[in-house]
């Protein structure tokens, strides 16, 4: 069973031998050998295999120079190390490579000689097979190139847990561990990449792109991701195709149809340049200009798609590059090569001759008809097209420099310099065996591998914690996932002014290291839109909303796809395609445009505004007359009228209305907590003076007038002190009422925002409107009570008779205060205090107007009315008209009641009064000699009755004759009737008072 296996092994690394004769490797003995896989050739000659015979591994087309190239830093490394003293001292590194012609079933022969190999190596048959020729097992491999073909690759290595050390397949789905359990990379994987893509389109205000992938594990998920990271920052994506160097002209066609109709200028594109290669050559034929193309680094370099020709088509290409790294010495071995030095290298005869177009006659292929020479890459690879033609033979005397080949383009070495990575990290995990100490090392109970046996599971285990410094100085090792993070380099295609080449200008980089917002960088100013412009083109489904607008969804579109809506009223956008507009704070309102906010318009009754200015005047015009007036009362204190309206209690009255004006004041002017505490109890408890102190005056002129011949008693209940007490005690129950409102809902200021959107009123917030409607009510109660006193004193002497004025005054406060109940209800912000200035103003100057300006008239104007015959005069006229009421209602009953007993005549009682029925005086004096008469001599007035007219006459003597003129008065009115007796008596009572 045992040699029947080693038979079926040997028969399968034959065949695999034969497949790949001496020409197709490059391979070198070693005490340890590493594997490689690298894109010599671009693709395999399609043929139609019909079984009719054994079938035959297909031939590899179109040469890759700058595989050659990857393929020759790979040969550099493993010498170099070998070179070195201290990096695997006594050991020596062989290699085997091979050409996977970047398709999976030649990457997948390749393999399988690996495999083989092992499993020879495996099965220790060196005592049944004399191996003269034997080779070391591989125990890693270097590629490969495609992510494509590394997955591939990496499923059969797995199985065998042979290191897989890949340079430029950076699929996410490779970080899979699960399913790729040898897989490591030098390249970082497509997430960053797929990141910094939509982190492109968002930093140029993108948003409506296109995407073309691959139809690989390489172009698949890296567009996938890149869909993620485009739906987190609202990008749309216009359409979505797959895409393939293998697909069909009419696939091709349908593609290009989607990319020419769609309004989405920018295009994604993970792929890499042999897929591309097609599309784009079709999109030249038909000559669609215009589009932003974001290339994967995959063919963001490839010499397949970067050519003259297709400048015009993809100008405006901006794309992504791995980090540059250096290899001292590389350029020198690459011009070292040649078919007879490099017997090693079975591809470097192929490479001669698609170098200088010839052929070698010793070599292999001796057929003039060869490959012509043609330029191209995938990821900055060059390729040759087969053709019929002939070529000259080669000399070997050809110098490799003078001609231009991707080969030599050493200027940005980023896939050869990951290959150099890749072997130097394989061989610090073989140093780190070699250097071992038994009892740390990182197998069971930590012992060591033998470095003269080392299989490959074992160089993966120290691979997988590898931590090592490269040539450049920076930190090698692997992550769990078998990654290397590392930075891109962004690139823009320009055109050459010197040979006119398409070449790469570095105008940014993507740090992935940085923190998420700094990751990117770019220099605006070093990139050319479709090779000449600086302006950055249009890729938006809609155009910009501007700040004052924000982003309106529109039915069944994309959310790129919007229309601008402005901002309401209140708030703002400050950016532009703005998806929502910000509130404003409380105390700011939008501008005219709602770009941003400005502070609200604050409303107070100012004293700066006409509205303002005016109260105010009219308030200081109250206190300025009120302060008029109690000058003359104060001036004239000792005359007839002053002393006959209670002057102690006019001074008092007077104060009042001062403090009524005053308190108008405080409703003027920006309302603080101080001032809203102050003006209702301030404006309440003054007018409740005021109307106390005029109802305290004519309750008792009432009563004195009403009641009968005043004694002591009266005179001590009706003096000062206690008409100040019954001021105080009115007044005080509005201060209680004050005192109780501030304590328990004290009034505050207030900014009020809801009655007007723009505008802030600061009012008075009174806390309690109960407390407010108490206030107003007990002044109003006090108002009707003095009403009702004055209105039953209306008919008192002139000079007492204040009550027809206190009447219209009383009228006008109660007009004015139950207009102020709906006027305070409808009006709101300033208005509101407003509205109470005016009540108050309006209450105070009727009061002040209706009392006192009737006075000040006759004091400054009159004065011949202001004197104490005057005052006598009118009181007795008063007296003597209440008098002859009497008499006539006497008369009147008497007359009724003799007629009832049968037509007798009554007498009529005899009086000194004087009656003239229907009569006037036959000689009359003129008006004024009438008034001085009188002044001189007494006072005449004639009191007119529906029935007659009564003359009264009294005379007044000196003002020393007082008394005899009293005494005598008494005695005439002795003889009038017993019910004028009584009423003549309380009037002249008051004649001392006075």
């Amino acid at each position: 069973m045992t040699l029947y296996s080693c038979c079926l092994v040997l028969l399968l690394f034959t065949w695999n031998t034969a497949a790949y004769g001496p020409n197709q490797r490059a391979q070198k003995k070693g005490d340890i050998i590493l594997g490689g896989l690298f894109p010599i050739h671009f693709g395999v000659a399609a043929k139609d295999q019909d079984l009719k015979s054994r079938p035959e591994s297909v031939e590899c087309i179109r040469y890759n120079f700058r595989g050659f190239r990857w393929l020759q830093a790979m040969i550099f490394a493993i010498e170099e190390i070998n070179s070195s003293p201290t990096l695997l001292p006594n050991m020596t590194l062989g290699y085997r490579i091979f050409d996977t012609c970047n398709t999976v079933s030649k990457a997948l022969e390749a393999t399988l000689s690996f495999v083989a190999q092992n499993k020879i190596d495996s099965l220790n048959l060196d005592e049944f097979c004399n191996c003269s020729e034997h080779i070391p097992s591989t125990i890693a491999v270097v590629g490969a190139t495609g992510s494509g073909i590394s997955t591939a690759v990496a499923n059969l290595l797995g199985l065998f847990y042979i290191p897989q050390v890949s340079y430029a397949s950076s699929s996410r789905l490779l970080s899979n561990k699960n399913q790729f359990k040898s897989f490591l990379r030098t390249i970082p994987n497509d997430e960053h990449q797929a990141t910094a893509m939509a982190d492109i389109i968002e930093y140029f205000r993108w948003n409506w792109v296109g995407t073309i992938a691959a139809d690989d594990d390489y172009g698949r998920p890296g567009i996938e991701k890149f869909r993620e990271e485009a739906e987190e920052r609202d990008i749309c994506i216009d359409f979505s195709e797959l895409i393939s160097q293998y697909s069909d002209e009419e696939e091709i066609q349908q593609v290009v149809e989607v990319i020419q109709n769609s309004t989405a200028r920018v295009i994604v594109v993970f792929s890499s340049g042999p897929d591309l290669e097609p599309l784009i050559k079709e999109i030249v034929r038909r000559n669609i200009t215009g589009k932003i193309w974001l290339a994967s680094e995959a063919w963001a370099s490839s010499s397949l798609i970067a050519m003259p020709e297709f400048f015009r088509v993809i100008g405006s290409t901006i794309g992504f590059a791995l980090k540059a790294g250096q290899i001292p010495g590389f350029r020198e071995f690459l011009q070292k090569v040649h078919p007879k030095k490099s017997t090693n290298n079975g591809f470097a005869k192929e490479f001669w001759e698609e170098t200088f177009n010839c052929y070698l006659p010793d070599g292999s292929k001796n057929s003039p008809a060869s490959t012509s020479f043609h330029k191209g890459h995938e990821e900055g690879l060059g390729a040759g097209n087969g053709t019929a033609a002939f070529r000259p033979p080669c000399t070997g005397d050809e110098n490799i420099t003078s001609v231009e080949t991707p080969y030599l383009d050493y200027t940005h070495l980023r896939i050869s310099y990951n290959v150099y990575l890749a072997v130097y990290s394989i061989a610090h995990a073989l140093q780190d065996i070699y250097t071992c100490t038994p009892g740390k090392g990182l197998f069971t109970n930590g012992s060591c591998a033998d470095i003269k046996k080392v299989e490959a599971w074992q160089v993966l285990k120290h691979l997988r914690h590898l931590n090592f410094t490269n040539n450049m100085g920076e930190q090698v090792d692997f992550d769990e996932f078998g990654d290397l993070v590392g930075n891109y380099s962004i690139i823009n295609w320009h055109l050459s002014p010197e040979d006119g080449s398409v070449v790469f200008e570095e105008v940014g980089h993507y740090n992935v290291y940085a923190k998420k917002g700094e990751r990117l960088f770019i220099n605006e100013n070093k990139i050319l839109w479709s090779g000449f412009s600086k302006e950055v083109p249009f890729s938006n489904c809609s155009r910009d909303c501007l700040p004052g607008t924000r982003k309106g969804i529109i039915e069944g579109e994309p959310t790129c796809c919007f229309e601008c809506v402005d901002c309401p009223d209140g708030e703002y956008s400050d950016e532009t395609d703005a998806s929502a507009c910000d509130k404003c704070p409380e105390d700011y309102w939008s501008n005219e445009n709602h770009t941003s906010c400005i502070p609200k318009q604050i409303e107070f009754l100012s004293w700066t505004e006409p509205f303002g200015i005016a109260l105010t005047l009219f308030a200081v015009l109250g206190i300025f007359l009120t302060s008029f007036v109690l000058g003359v009362f104060t001036k004239f204190r000792n005359t007839p009228i002053v002393k006959a309206t209670n002057r102690e209690l006019s001074y008092l009255l007077l104060f009042s209305l001062l403090c009524c004006f005053s308190s108008s004041l405080f409703f003027i002017g920006e309302p603080q907590n101080w001032t809203c505490r102050l003006r209702q109890p301030a404006f309440g408890i003054s007018f409740v003076l005021c109307i106390s102190c005029i109802l305290v005056k004519t309750n008792r002129v009432l009563l004195v007038f009403e009641a009968k011949i005043p004694t002591s008693l009266h005179r001590k209940w009706w003096g000062l002190n206690l008409q100040f007490l019954l001021v105080f005690l009115c007044t005080f129950v509005q201060i209680v009422i004050c005192v109780i409102w501030l304590y328990t809902a004290p009034p505050s200021s207030y900014r009020n925002h809801e009655l007007e959107d723009e505008i802030i009123f600061i009012t008075c917030h009174e806390g309690s409107l109960m407390a407010l409607g108490f206030l107003i009510g007990y002044t109003c109660l006090l108002a009707a009570i003095c009403f009702f006193f004055a209105f039953k004193s209306r008919k008192l002497p002139e000079n007492f008779n204040e009550a027809k004025f206190i009447t219209f005054s009383m009228l006008i406060f109660f007009i004015v205060w139950i207009s102020f109940i709906p006027a305070y209800a409808s009006t709101y912000g300033k208005f509101v205090s407003a509205v109470e200035v005016i009540a108050i103003l309006a209450a105070s100057f009727g009061l002040l107007a209706c009392i006192f300006f009737n006075k000040v008239y006759i004091i400054l104007f009159k004065p011949s009315r202001n004197t104490i015959e005057e005052v006598r005069c009118s009181t007795a006229a008063h007296a003597f008209k209440v008098a002859a009421r009497a008499t006539l209602r006497r008369s009147n009953v008497s007359r009724k009641r003799s007629n009832s007993l049968g037509g007798s005549t009554g007498s009529t009682p005899s009086s000194s009064i004087s009656s003239k029925s229907n009569h006037e005086d036959p000689f009359p004096l003129p008006a004024s000699a009438e008034r001085q008469r009188q002044q001189q001599r007494g006072c005449k007035q004639k009191v007119s009755f529906g029935s007659g007219t009564v003359t009264l006459s009294l005379s007044f003597e000196e003002p020393q004759k007082n008394a005899m003129a009293n005494r005598n008065a008494k005695r005439r009115n002795s003889l009038e009737a017993q019910n004028s007796d009584d009423s003549l008596m309380r009037h002249r009572a008051l004649l001392p008072l006075q």
